[in-house]
């Protein structure tokens, strides 16, 4: 077996996204735009409503797959498929922009922990014209899993150790997983070879190969087939890991599309004025 060490640390920086919501962005910035297939991700976290209470109102989509997983309060989704969904604490959504999908994401608080991630999955050429699609994850529909060392994992994608996620079967093969570590415990957890790989730290210091990374970095991983995860002797922490195959096609952005060309990006900018993003 070969471990994965840390190739660079990643700072997320301030942005604000939908209709104000206050966030850390560390997928999608300059220092980092892509990360086949990773497009962006973003960290949420506030206890004050004025930092998240406008949400992010109806928007379109194409070309990819959005990924929103809950550790506090509560975000209701909805969009033209006439899909509702509650967000909870331990809670996930998978959505399929595919063609075209035009949906919302609003708390359902006024006060209180507002905590979260949102990620961007690229799809490859073939299939971002397929149809949309929405899955909802309860609390209780992403697996745990609990060491002997007190290590706990929640399994949202791929296998962990033999726990498999809910979400299988994409084409770039997603493995995400919340891994939360007690102090002073670690984890070795495989990673498929040639699969792009992360840590995200959200609680913490994890430390990889001996390199610390706090919480609100991000480190990308060199190639290999398992991944050593140190926490730190006095206080917990928890990381999210994320691998994927790369699709290794052109990326073209504008906004919320995300497809192959410039003209594939304008006509989804006309299917959008048209009102046929979505037909």
């Amino acid at each position: 077996m070969t471990d994965r060490t840390l190739e660079r640390r990643i700072q997320g920086v301030p942005a604000s996204d939908g209709a104000g919501v206050r966030l850390n962005r560390v997928i999608g910035t300059p220092a980092l735009r892509h990360l086949d297939p990773f497009l962006m991700l973003d960290e949420f976290k506030s206890d004050s409503a004025d930092d998240y209470i406008a949400g992010f109102p109806a928007h379109p989509h194409r070309g990819f797959e959005t990924v929103t997983y809950m550790l506090a309060g509560r975000m209701e989704h909805r969009d033209h498929l006439d899909n509702v969904g509650l967000l909870e604490a331990g809670g996930a959504q998978w959505m399929t922009a595919g063609r075209g999908i035009i949906h919302s994401e609003m708390p359902q608080q006024d006060e209180g922990l507002m905590w979260g991630f949102q990620l961007w999955v690229n799809l490859p050429a073939a299939q971002k014209m397929q149809p949309a699609s929405y899955r909802d994850l309860a609390p209780d529909e992403i697996p745990e899993a609990l060491d002997d060392q007190g290590v706990l994992r929640r399994v949202i994608a791929g296998h962990s150790l033999g726990t498999p996620g809910p979400i299988q079967g994409l084409s770039v093969d997603p493995l995400m997983v919340d891994i939360r570590l007690p102090a002073g415990r670690g984890i070795v957890h495989p990673v498929p070879s040639g699969h792009r790989a992360f840590v995200y730290v959200y609680r913490g210091t994890v430390n990889i190969g001996g390199e610390p990374v706090p919480a609100g970095q991000l480190g990308t991983l060199s190639d290999g087939d398992q991944v050593r995860l140190d926490g730190e002797k006095d206080s917990d922490s928890a990381v999210l890991l994320l691998a994927a195959r790369p699709i290794g096609e052109p990326i073209v952005q504008y906004g919320p599309f995300v497809m192959n060309s410039s003209e594939e990006i304008e006509q989804a900018l006309r299917d959008y004025r048209d009102n046929r993003l979505t037909g």
